[in-house]
């Protein structure tokens, strides 16, 4: 089954020749990229997020296949839902699933289900495909939509992906979705947001889950950040690095009601 998009024209530019000079506006010409076990990007409009989006993922040396993880905002499918197959459409363009990881990934995690109906209306991940296709347009993609709120069924989950990655015969990047605080002062996101991204600087994923959930701050992304970083740990990570952080106010000149976005980096 192929997912078809639902907001071109909206976060990004509705047809291809627009997009991709979007994209590429925003990816620096002059990059030093290394290889990565995760990255975490944000999905907002390219005029709030591109830059940051951008910066990210040229630090990072593109693998065939990426493994996405993005929150559910519509509530709708399965608590972990991944898409399992076929491709997913952009103006112009597509990815292909790689029905193989997915399949593998099914088999060895009992709490991932496949399903559709989690993506189907779901903004986070299609926004940065574009710039996966942008850098490589022979990406093949697994997304799944992390909903599950419980902890331990994420830190079990996580160590049942890193057992099949490390297996597969070739690097696979985690890409997290996440846009950080919403609609606070860009005083008040920088401050909670920096408690958050201590956190995952610090390769924590129990920490950034509670500090999230303690702190109440509105970070969509974090179930997935969660899964993601507890996966990275187990194949090996080392470090992490801030790559760009910036807030909606940056573009709007508005500070008083804004989103933060931020780009990590963990190796």
């Amino acid at each position: 089954m192929d997912r078809n998009p639902v907001v071109a024209g909206r976060f990004y530019p509705g047809t291809r020749q627009a997009w991709e000079a979007e994209v590429r506006s925003h990816l620096p010409p002059e990059s030093t990229p290394r290889k990565a076990l995760l990255a975490m990007l944000p999905h907002a409009g390219y005029a709030y997020s591109g830059s940051v989006a951008g910066k990210t993922l040229s630090e990072v040396i593109p693998t065939e296949t990426v493994l996405l993880l993005g929150p559910n905002h519509t509530g709708l499918g399965q608590p972990l839902a991944l898409w399992p197959d076929g491709r997913w459409l952009l103006p112009g363009a597509h990815l292909d699933v790689d029905e193989r990881l997915a399949g593998h990934i099914l088999e060895a995690a009992p709490a991932i289900q496949a399903d559709h109906q989690a993506h189907l209306q779901e903004h986070s991940l299609e926004v940065l495909l574009p710039f996966l296709w942008a850098v490589q347009p022979q990406t093949r993609i697994v997304p799944l939509a992390v909903a599950e709120p419980r902890l331990d069924v994420l830190l079990r989950t996580a160590q049942e992906l890193a057992e099949v990655l490390a297996k597969w015969p070739k690097p696979v990047l985690i890409l997290v979705s996440s846009d950080m605080s919403h609609f606070v002062s860009a005083q008040r996101a920088k401050e909670l947001d920096g408690l958050a991204l201590q956190a995952a600087l610090e390769r924590d994923p129990e920490k950034l889950y509670a500090t999230v959930r303690d702190q109440r701050i509105s970070m969509c992304g974090m179930l997935p950040m969660t899964l993601g970083l507890a996966a990275a740990n187990a194949l090996g990570a080392t470090q992490a690095r801030l790559i760009a952080y910036a807030t909606s106010g940056d573009a709007t000149g508005d500070f008083s009601q804004v989103v933060g976005y931020a780009g990590v980096v963990v190796e």
